[in-house]
């Protein structure tokens, strides 16, 4: 048998992440423990030929204690870090920078129960920020202008209802997203930061989950955007803001745009993503067709574009690599040449993990699903205990890469499954709106077809098959325990909701625009309570008869703590066999390493018990 890897190489801290390089180039920032908890750290980088790093020069720059830094970026000024940070999960995000000529560090948006995102930023206006700050309505995020040398707050733009902005290369805010009763929208812009709002074009219903705006062009003009208007998948248009024409520029038949590389001064795309069972690249620059032959000779993973320098000069890249840890590069475009800069979890390479295959089976309906099968190494591929690990959103998908959990399951010997059912992004918008109104039917279906498929290959033994899932996967685990019982010998569910009226009524405060999206989507409460009772596992929660592991975080504002403590009670009073984690210092997901690694160990002996694989010591 392999080696087992340790939980603290797979969920603890990771070595380094998230390299950033400053403005000028002369400064790589990343995230890094500090004492034990993630913090920023900054170094003194090289250029051109000599594109090293001072490592022994290193210095951590923040000074958080408590949850770690997660978010950060560069000011364009060069001497200002901006980082976000919430309390214990509640996802109130606050903006701090630290200055790193004087050290000192500032809470730019000290304002309790308020949330901050971070709108636009341009090298053009290097001391100025907008942010988004929903300090007047909860609903709603009026644009502020932040000066980061005084640190004052001017109030731009207030809501007049908009779910999103986007602003241009001069940052003035001149798009908007208005969402309409019947969850359609309409891209709203104008002329200038002072003009009048009108409609540029109505997205329909079924064509929101695949459309966004993405940039303004330099001139303002017109706007990038990824729309499936007229199609079926997203693909990467030019919209016209005089006459509202849109001009396609790149497109695929079978899955949408999911990235888009713009040139950071004249703002025209240059590489367009395309995520299918790998990361599928359209040059749409000639300048940079031989940058990124350049970049994927440097490894055979998959690379995503980090960050660059003002000069566009030096380019960092990740590649997504399913075999090994998260190596990223520095990139120097004059010479094309890359210089390795750090993995994200060195440990990994003594141990052997194992590849992520992809797989696609037909539905019982019809639709093509697509997947990934981890096996365990050394395990052989027939008669497998597996776990059907199912994704969050659930309008997300799992992707090919690096994957934690799965090398977690594959290591302690079981096969691991992981489906991008009907509702998944990526394929266009027939799959994902076939996701309306399916949760606990069809959508569940595509799982238990999976489960299927999996054992029809004889890959997977039938009577040992468990249902894992956070957040959209968590309520996936519950209907998998309380309405297909027969199928699995046990469950996890990490803040699943099991009521989904009582979910769609206790949404965050600034979800409320997008509402009319949920009732859509999922039901509404006001008309549908009978149908959503019908498809919350709480109903049924005298049918589950397997083993039971939920955890919750206290501070949860996406799935509030009371959808764990229903589907708890009910088990209670049912006498079922259940374990319960509450983490008091979480929220939807668990932020702190020593959060994780409890929670990992409980469910690695729950596992083991119910499927016989194997645990840590």
């Amino acid at each position: 048998m392999v080696e087992i890897i340790p939980r603290q190489v797979l969920f603890g801290n990771p070595e380094r992440i998230s390299p950033r390089i400053s403005p000028d180039g002369t400064q790589l920032a990343w995230i890094a423990p500090a004492d034990g908890v993630l913090n920023v750290w900054v170094a003194p980088a090289g250029s051109g030929q000599d594109q090293g790093i001072d490592w022994p020069a290193a210095r951590v720059v923040t000074d958080d204690s408590d949850r770690g830094i997660r978010m950060f970026a560069w000011a364009h000024d060069g001497r200002h870090l901006l980082y976000l940070q919430d309390t214990g999960g509640d996802e109130n995000w606050r903006l701090h920078d630290v200055d790193l000529e004087t050290m000192q560090r500032r809470d730019l948006t000290p304002f309790d129960n308020v949330q901050t995102q971070l709108i636009a930023a341009e090298k053009k206006f290097p001391t100025e920020i907008l942010l988004g700050l929903n300090r007047d309505n909860p609903q709603l995020h009026d644009v502020y202008r932040l000066d980061l040398t005084t640190g004052e707050l001017t109030k731009e733009v207030e809501n007049p209802g908009f779910a999103g902005w986007l602003a241009d290369s001069q940052l003035a805010v001149r798009a908007g997203i208005a969402p309409q009763p019947d969850g359609s929208l309409v891209l709203m812009v104008r002329g200038s930061a002072d003009g009048d709002w009108r409609a540029l074009l109505a997205v329909a219903v079924e064509d929101v989950m695949t459309s966004q705006p993405i940039a303004f062009s330099e001139d303002g003009a017109s706007l990038l955007a990824v729309s499936s208007v007229g199609a079926d998948t997203g693909r990467l248009v030019r919209l016209d803001l005089a006459t509202g024409a849109a001009e396609v520029l790149a497109e695929d038949p079978d899955s949408d745009v999911t990235g888009v590389r713009l040139h950071p001064d004249t703002r025209e795309p240059q590489i367009v993503t395309f995520l299918k069972d790998r990361r599928e690249y359209q040059v749409l620059d000639p300048d940079v067709e031989a940058d990124l032959a350049a970049i994927r000779a440097l490894h055979p993973g998959d690379p995503s574009f980090a960050d660059a320098d003002d000069a566009d000069a030096t380019w960092l890249i990740g590649f997504t690599n399913d075999t090994g840890a998260v190596p990223y590069y520095s990139y120097d475009r004059a010479t094309r040449s890359g210089q390795f800069l750090f993995e994200h979890q060195p440990e990994l390479s003594r141990y052997e993990l194992a590849p992520m295959e992809p797989f696609s089976f037909t539905s019982r309906d019809g639709l093509t699903i697509h997947g990934y099968a981890t096996f365990p190494p050394g395990a052989g591929r027939k008669g497998l205990p597996m776990v059907l690990n199912v994704h969050g959103g659930p309008w997300a998908r799992d992707a090919w890469g690096f994957d934690p959990e799965a090398q977690w399951l594959a290591n302690r010997g079981y096969l691991c499954v992981q489906v991008n059912f009907r509702g998944s992004t990526g394929y266009g918008k027939a799959f994902v709106n076939a996701g309306d109104r399916e949760w606990g039917g069809r959508m569940h279906d595509d799982l238990v077809d999976a489960v299927t498929f999996a054992t029809g290959q004889g890959w997977a033994d039938p009577a040992r098959v468990a249902i894992y899932g956070g957040s959209y996967g968590g309520y996936a685990a519950l209907v998998g325990a309380a309405f297909t019982p027969e199928l699995f010998c046990c469950a996890v569910d990490i803040v699943g909701p099991s009521n989904l009226k009582t979910l769609i009524e206790t949404i965050p405060a600034y979800w409320a625009p997008m509402i009319s999206q949920f009732h859509r989507a999922v039901g509404d409460p006001a008309k549908d309570a009978d149908f959503l009772w019908s498809r919350s596992p709480l109903s049924r929660a005298d049918n589950i008869s397997i083993p039971l592991l939920i955890a919750q975080g206290a501070n949860d504002p996406r799935v509030k703590q009371a959808e764990s403590e229903q589907i708890v009670a009910a088990l209670e009073k049912a006498g079922i066999d259940y374990e319960y984690m509450l983490f008091p210092d979480e929220g939807h997901g668990f932020a702190k390493p020593e959060n994780r690694l409890r929670f990992y160990a409980a469910a690695e002996l729950f596992l083991a018990k119910h499927l016989g694989g194997r645990a840590e010591e």
